[in-house]
């Protein structure tokens, strides 16, 4: 008997956490901007915390299993390519709960809007954010006229408008770069083709702009 009881344990486990991946993945679609926003901010304190929740082991594989025909994804996230910046992390979210495209200074060209307009039309997501970071690489190249070769002139150059619209501010150069970036990228994106703009206006997607630091690993959302 004592063997039968030891037996069931790692039995009842396995399947509980088989059952709450699978509903996670479930819970993913349908999920208004409003509700998306929480769940990441609620993951980033988790994340500051050092309290991350993301499924390990027996329930990670069952919610890969789940995600292999389908995907539905509760919002997009624009952010910076640099490696101290993950989203899944950052957010403490897993497999399949987040779109995630990243370009250097989040740079947005018809490749990135095109990658945005598919999660909201074919994913149904409701919620963008925007992530800009403390110290970006590419915005401090940009604040200090840094020459570069290849096409990396070409990411400055979209940054330039915001080091232009922040200069002579009191504070940080780079800082107000970083933060003047991400808002006009949040706004632009608010008036960029057919499938975005027409939900924007009627509510039904969400844009939103927002700063991470590189000291505390927090999230504050920027207006």
């Amino acid at each position: 008997m004592k063997t039968v009881q030891r037996n069931a344990v790692p039995i009842l486990t396995y399947c509980w956490l088989a059952f709450a991946a699978s509903s996670m993945a479930g819970e993913s679609g349908g999920v208004g901007a409003d509700e998306a926003l929480n769940r990441l901010l609620n993951g980033d304190k988790r994340f500051v915390a050092g309290n991350s929740e993301e499924p390990h082991g027996a329930a990670l594989i069952e919610r890969r299993h789940g995600l292999a025909k389908d995907q539905k994804p509760f919002a997009v996230i624009l952010s910076c390519s640099d490696s101290r910046v993950p989203p899944e992390l950052v957010f403490d979210v897993t497999v399949g709960d987040i779109f995630v495209v990243r370009t250097a200074g989040q740079v947005v060209d018809e490749v990135v809007v095109g990658s945005i307009e598919y999660a909201i039309e074919h994913l149904g997501t409701h919620l963008i954010v925007v992530l800009g970071h403390q110290r970006c690489g590419a915005v401090s190249a940009a604040v200090s006229g840094a020459t570069e070769t290849g096409d990396i002139p070409d990411i400055l150059k979209a940054i330039l408008p915001a080091v232009e619209e922040t200069k002579g501010q009191a504070g940080d150069r780079i800082d107000n770069a970083v933060r003047a970036n991400v808002r006009d990228i949040a706004k632009r994106l608010q008036s960029t083709g057919p499938v975005i703009t027409p939900r924007v206006q009627s509510g039904e997607v969400k844009i939103v702009a927002a700063y991470y630091s590189l000291d505390t690993g927090q999230v504050e959302l920027l207006k």
